[in-house]
């Protein structure tokens, strides 16, 4: 019985305290201190050793302005020989908000003094004044700590505290000196660092952490710098100087790999550096001994080279492929050369007889379930450019049963409602594009959008769908490369159809295919009339960013591509380009991107 009365008080005091604390807190919370400190009062007398009640509570004393109580408490936290220094910092802040000064730096003072002693104060005593803003205090702290222990390393929260300051430079070295002690990961680093950068060469802030760099490769042969130093110039831009820097830690480095150098060609690729991507790739070709990385790089050099569309490139390119079927031969290995070449074969040479016949032969290999589908996806668009319409329904339906969860499936399922489109089965075409609305890729689901609201729309209004076969016609021309018929096809609709839902549409895609054709004026004309005669429509958000990216790559006129992803940024949130676009407006406008 006693057990039983022993247990149901136990429990009811600690019930009490829970909720004192809970109401306490809720109350600080809230900003109801005459209410908290009622309970925290209670719970520091209960409880004269929890800090956390003790620190509360000097919150609510001094945000009532009852500075002498806090102090009180403060002062008989100070009394001893174990006297923790960080309650000098919280006497100091007791004073800082009375503005008396002086005495404040008294007990500031005092705290520092505590760390020659004791480095290991410097650590709780510098995180205390730099939560309150004291960055100088805070700065002092930490160097003092160091210099009295050299095994510390507080240089993470002075790269913290000197970026706050402004001191780059001081900034640079702090992290920098994490990077040489080994205790922090080179990416922890940069993420810090990367705030500061921007993709202007001649940034003040840019400057500084080269000259750096640079100091600390010529005192130190360590290939960090170099990897540091490559870093830098791709945030700048500078695929030439970033290689340099590769090549310098390929020859210094024990593993010898190659593949920071081909990521480097691939980055240099996107940002459409060609010649020194072409550059990149010939190194691999030369130095790597590994069969696939050097076919890679091949295939990557053959897309260089087709940058220029001549006869005299598209035959050496077909040799080239000729040359490289030859040496790799049929191989499980070798599949992404297959269907590159049956690609060139059909899309550049329009000879899709001779793709298909490469590619069934590569579904002879014994392949998985992923290899025989990225086969089968490559014939069945070549099958499509053939207009042998239903013999690629059957690949993609293959596909789209064998990877029903995957993207590989959902984006052969659009493949599929596409194909219909084309063949102006509309309704199939419908069907599965609705099944797609809700795909995990917000890629295929976007595209599954627009083309089910382009059948649908055009469908409501015009019961004999005749602007849709056309612009159905002229959308299949354009994936068959016949970019001129195409765009004269989508003028039929554009003079036939004037005023009807369709025009939007047929002015955007008519507009991406004279940017195709270099003709940018006549693009930007076609955005330009979207944005005048459809500013509620659908396109309106694809016309600006089109007509932003124009003005910004072509014309050269940064002002207006920023007026443009501004409009993007302001109207149009749901947008599928708003982060893209918010990301480009910032760059235009000069801030750091992070």
């Amino acid at each position: 019985m006693k057990n039983i009365l022993f247990f149901i008080a136990f429990f009811a005091i600690h019930f009490a305290f829970a909720q004192d604390y809970f109401l306490a807190k809720q109350y600080l919370n809230d900003g109801d201190f005459d209410k908290a400190v009622v309970f925290y009062e209670k719970l520091v007398k209960e409880n004269p050793n929890r800090g956390d009640f003790t620190e509360d509570l000097i919150t609510c004393y001094q945000q009532l302005e009852r500075y002498d109580e806090a102090e009180k408490i403060l002062l008989n936290n100070t009394k001893g020989n174990r006297v923790h220094p960080i309650y000098f910092v919280e006497l100091g802040r007791n004073f800082t908000l009375q503005n008396k000064n002086e005495e404040a730096e008294t007990y500031y003072e005092k705290a520092i003094s505590t760390i020659p002693e004791n480095p290991n104060f410097a650590y709780s005593v510098g995180a205390r004044f730099q939560k309150y803003t004291l960055l100088a205090y805070a700065e002092k702290a930490f160097l003092i700590g160091m210099e009295t222990n050299p095994e510390l390393d507080f240089n993470f929260p002075l790269a913290r505290i000197y970026g706050e300051q402004g001191k780059i430079e001081d900034m640079y070295v702090s992290y920098l000196n994490l990077l040489r002690n080994g205790n922090t990961s080179p990416s922890s680093v940069l993420r810090n660092i990367d705030d500061f950068i921007t993709t202007e060469a001649d940034n003040e802030n840019n400057s500084i952490l080269k000259k750096i760099l640079l100091k600390n490769a010529q005192k130190d042969p360590d290939i960090l710098w170099n990897q540091l130093l490559s870093w830098l110039f791709v945030r700048q831009n500078q695929f030439n100087s970033a290689f340099t820097q590769e090549k310098a830690i390929y020859k210094r480095s024990d593993i010898s790999s190659l593949s920071r150098i081909e990521d480097l060609g691939e980055l240099a690729n996107e940002n459409k550096a060609f010649d020194i991507a072409k550059e990149i790739f010939e190194f691999i070709v030369e130095k790597s001994k590994d069969n696939e990385m050097t076919l890679k790089a091949q295939l990557n050099l053959i897309d260089i080279q087709l940058q220029d569309k001549s006869a005299t490139t598209m035959t050496s390119v077909s040799s080239f492929f000729e040359t490289l079927m030859t040496n790799y031969g049929y191989r499980n290995q070798t599949l992404e050369l297959q269907i590159a070449y049956a690609n060139f074969l059909t899309f550049q040479q329009n000879n899709p007889e001779k793709a298909v016949s490469i590619l069934k032969k590569s579904l002879e290999l014994p392949l998985n379930n992923y290899s025989e589908a990225y086969v089968k996806m490559t014939l069945g668009d070549i099958l499509v450019y053939d207009q042998k319409f239903n013999q690629a329904l059957i690949y993609f339906t293959q596909i789209q049963q064998n990877l029903k969860n995957d993207v590989l499936g959902q984006d052969a399922r659009f493949k599929v409602a596409q194909t219909s489109f084309y063949k102006g089965d509309f309704d199939w075409a419908l069907t599965q594009l609705k099944v797609l609305r809700s795909s995990t890729s917000q890629l295929i689901a976007n595209d599954a959008m627009q083309l089910s609201l382009l059948i649908s729309d055009n469908s409501l209004e015009d019961s004999t769908q005749t602007a849709l076969k056309i612009y159905a016609k002229a959308d299949l021309l354009a994936y068959q490369n016949k970019n001129k018929e195409a765009i004269a096809t989508l003028e039929r609709i554009l003079k036939e159809h004037k005023g009807e839902k369709i025009e939007d549409e047929a002015l955007l895609k008519q507009g991406e295919l004279l940017e195709k054709e270099n003709d940018f004026e006549a693009a930007r004309f076609n955005y330009q009339k979207i944005i005048e005669f459809y500013a509620d429509g659908i396109l309106a958000d694809d016309a600006y960013f089109a007509i932003a990216q124009l003005y910004e790559n072509q014309f050269k006129d940064a002002i207006k591509a920023k007026e443009s992803y501004e409009k993007i940024i302001y109207n149009y949130q749901d947008s599928y380009y708003f982060p893209q676009a918010r990301k480009n407006f910032r760059r235009l406008r000069g801030d750091s991107i992070e």
